[in-house]
């Protein structure tokens, strides 16, 4: 199954001033356009061939990393689109969501507290994660492309720190970054349907 760049599902412009138009140009038809061409060429000289996506990044974990890199950076962004939306954000989270996220996490603040600590301090490039892990909602950083799939875990939210994200609208600021992506990008909706589906 040849992977396929998707559409954002909002226009270059929607997300401003949060995330510039020149920042989703860059960051959609440049990186991941390039993960897509990579990955399909690596795809095409292994085994996994007409696997799912998911399948790709769990199986070529540890044994090709070339293709692992760019199945996982284009796993995460598939969903990254998704993960936010315009005027998105805050903590207006729908109510199966917020339950769990009192219950798990000691509520919203919290929740932001620890996301936004996860990402400032990943140390180079990675991302931070919202995960179901057994059955409980976790906060977890990982470096690069890697994700929450290849540690048994479901990606409920993510949020790219590599500075190709931030760096245009931010500069080095990444905190602020985070910080804007959760007050004003997550689009909750998508995070409560994965949530939905994983339960």
């Amino acid at each position: 199954m040849a992977f396929e760049l998707p559409e954002l599902p909002y226009a270059y412009d929607a997300l401003a001033p949060i995330m510039s138009a020149e920042t989703l140009e860059f960051h959609h038809d440049k990186h991941h356009q390039a993960y897509v061409t990579n990955g399909n060429n690596l795809l095409e000289q292994s085994d996994l061939k007409g696997k799912s996506l998911e399948d790709v990044v769990k199986q070529s974990h540890g044994s090709n990393a070339g293709l692992f890199n760019n199945a996982a950076q284009h796993y995460n962004h598939v969903h990254f689109w998704q993960w936010m939306k315009p005027n998105g954000g805050g903590d207006k989270l729908p109510g199966s969501l917020e339950t769990k996220i009192n219950e798990d996490l000691g509520g919203f603040a919290s929740f932001k507290d620890q996301f936004t600590k996860a990402g400032a301090g990943q140390f180079g490039s990675g991302w931070c994660w919202l995960v179901l892990n057994n059955g409980k909602l976790e906060v977890t950083k990982t470096p690069n492309g890697e994700n929450p799939l290849i540690h048994n875990q479901v990606p409920l939210l993510g949020c790219d720190v590599w500075e190709h994200s931030y760096y245009i609208d931010y500069r080095n600021a990444r905190p602020k970054y985070l910080e804007a992506f959760v007050d004003s990008l997550i689009n909750w909706e998508y995070v409560e349907k994965l949530y939905n589906e994983a339960s």
